[in-house]
């Protein structure tokens, strides 16, 4: 297979819910007026917590100084894996779980934090760009590396990355295995042709900027109820959303497309607090047991916490494996 390291410099940001309104305008340019910005990367992805984005370098220029923006600091650099027509086994998973034991793994035994960002269409592997030269040893032997340089692939080795090979630095310790909650949401991961986006302006509007307005009293505990969560991606020109079907009732039935099955996703919701963007191993501590069960799964990275999708008939097996892994004693 082919690894391609895309011709894309990514931030990862964070707005506060309350600072909303002074993000609005640049967000709705960055949705909706295509020949307006340069930006051909952008994922906006509502939890309870905030609205995680992420966007290429041209995209963040348009987002203005904020006292309710937080910027991870690094740059981050997408990947992507392409079949080139040998499929590496006959599974029929997708998503995280396809790539987990080429990709994820072996990028987790190195200590590189990734940041998991799937989409109706691919799955996007951020790494920081400062760890490339490690990503590219070590996944080398694996893939056929590319690098996009101005619409061209140019093939990569270890000793073509500035800087050679540089660990981490980290000390190789058994990562954190993080609780997981399972909202009662059930989720759709869906499509749109980008010439359609107008006709569903007002609807994605409404539910983007004026469907999460604080609500006083007690919140709701996630793990027995519903919780908000919506993404949206723009990327290449291609869209991506996910969306639980509540608020998949609330757009033209006739616009938005998903797989023919039709199926429907629940949540794992990854974290008890904040997970931080320097812990390694997380997206591998959940897509390793899941490709050892061949159980599809979506995974969206947030800047607070990490999800995964799983289809709906699994979710009690997954939630059962994971827990009995917290149990299971460090080795």
């Amino acid at each position: 297979m082919d690894l391609h390291i895309l011709d894309h410099r990514l931030k990862v940001t964070s707005i506060c819910k309350d600072g909303l309104v002074n993000f609005t305008h640049p967000l709705i340019k960055l949705i909706f007026l295509r020949n307006r910005t340069r930006c051909k990367f952008f994922s906006l992805t509502e939890t309870p917590e905030n609205y995680t984005v992420v966007l290429d370098e041209e995209g963040f220029k348009e987002l203005p100084a904020s006292e309710y923006l937080q910027v991870e600091g690094s740059t981050w650099l997408p990947l992507n894996v392409v079949s080139n027509g040998h499929a590496s086994s006959s599974s029929q998973a997708v998503g995280v779980t396809k790539i987990a034991k080429s990709v994820i793994a072996p990028l987790a035994e190195q200590h590189v934090s990734v940041f998991m960002l799937s989409t109706y269409q691919t799955d996007f592997i951020l790494v920081r760009e400062k760890d490339l030269s490690v990503v590219v040893h070590t996944l080398e032997e694996e893939f056929n590396i590319y690098r996009e340089v101005g619409g061209e692939s140019v093939p990569v080795h270890s000793q073509d990355v500035h800087n050679g090979l540089q660990k981490n630095g980290k000390v190789a310790t058994k990562p954190t295995v993080h609780p997981v909650l399972s909202p009662q949401n059930q989720f759709c991961v869906m499509s749109l042709d980008p010439d359609t986006l107008p006709a569903i302006a007002t609807t994605l509007i409404d539910v983007l900027f004026y469907s999460s307005s604080p609500k006083e009293g007690p919140q709701p505990n996630p793990d027995l109820d519903c919780i908000k969560f919506f993404s949206f991606s723009l990327i290449d020109g291609y869209i991506s959303l996910v969306m639980d079907t509540e608020t998949q009732r609330q757009f033209p039935a006739d616009l938005l497309f998903t797989s023919s099955s039709g199926e429907l996703w629940r949540m794992v919701r990854i974290g008890g607090q904040p997970l931080g963007f320097d812990e390694c191993g997380i997206v591998a501590q959940i897509s390793q047991p899941l490709a050892d069960s061949d159980i599809s799964a979506y995974y969206i990275s947030t800047f607070s916490f990490d999800h995964a999708l799983v289809p709906e008939e699994d979710i009690i097996s997954v939630i059962d494996m994971l827990q009995q892994q917290r149990l299971e004693p460090a080795c």
